[in-house]
């Protein structure tokens, strides 16, 4: 073999296994997510004989309750979205103006970033709880959706049971926890908001009258939205490797191949 010939050769060798390295290096870099909070227990098993722990991630049960339009709601009528819940009052004098005020921001900035053609970013829903449903009813609701200019296609302010949506606040969404010892859990008042992913776990907690928090909240549920089932394997998962080798072994063939029939060939010339 001359050395053009094997100089092709080494470097159709070397080619593949660039590519492999590089794309393991893709896959091995994920982007980094949000975490998840609350776990509800850890599984231990067995996986080609070594332990592995999962994490079995707490979820926010479903509910029904109303939201400002008279309609009755719970997960379903959201499926597939990322979820931004907050919890208010419209009697509220204090926090809860400028919690709205920076929920219809968000609101506005990521129907802003939708394609020119909608009105509204199909992949997030607002919930706004209200903590006093007593006073809040389907009115007083739509009222304050009407105060703030409120878009109900992803936002809905909902009201009903209030054991509902106080276990929802409490022992669910962990809300008082959040924010420490010495609230009234027989009335919340809470600047949180709360971010869910599409599994209904909670992925982070925001100060809802802090610019920074709600810069983080921003960035977070746009990359919650591009999430991928993590029980879904992609189809390359485990298997670069083994590309690799396949890659490797048939260029190699067919340089041992080129290298075969040009010797015949110039054996052929001699015996002519």
């Amino acid at each position: 073999m001359n050395k053009t010939a094997f100089s092709a050769l080494l470097l159709a060798l070397f080619v593949p296994l660039l590519s492999y390295f590089v794309m393991k290096g893709f896959t091995t870099k994920a982007v980094s997510m949000p975490r998840h909070y609350i776990y509800d227990s850890i599984i231990t098993r067995t996986d080609n004989g070594k332990l592995v722990e999962d994490t079995v991630w707490h979820k926010v049960p479903d509910f029904n309750l109303t939201n400002q339009l008279g309609q009755q709601v719970s997960w379903k009528d959201m499926e597939g979205k990322v979820i931004v819940a907050s919890f208010f009052f419209t009697h509220c004098p204090t926090i809860c103006p400028g919690m709205t005020v920076n929920m219809k921001k968000l609101q506005d900035g990521v129907s802003n970033g939708e394609r020119v053609g909608t009105k509204d970013a199909k992949f997030i829903q607002f919930l706004s709880f209200s903590v006093d449903p007593e006073r809040d009813s389907v009115q007083n609701l739509k009222n304050w959706a009407d105060r703030f200019q409120i878009n109900p296609s992803n936002w809905w302010l909902l009201t009903g049971s209030k054991k509902e949506i106080y276990n929802l606040a409490n022992e669910e969404m962990k809300v008082l926890a959040v924010d420490g010892k010495g609230i009234d859990t027989s009335f919340i008042h809470t600047d949180r908001f709360v971010l869910l992913d599409k599994y209904h776990n909670i992925r982070g907690y925001y100060h809802g009258l802090d610019s920074n928090s709600m810069a983080q909240l921003s960035r977070d549920m746009v990359l919650l939205s591009l999430e991928k089932d993590p029980n879904r394997k992609k189809f390359y998962e485990g298997k670069l490797e083994l590309l690799a080798v396949v890659f490797l072994v048939t260029i190699l063939g067919i340089g041992v191949l080129v290298f075969v029939l040009k010797r015949e060939k110039r054996e052929h010339a001699t015996s002519a």
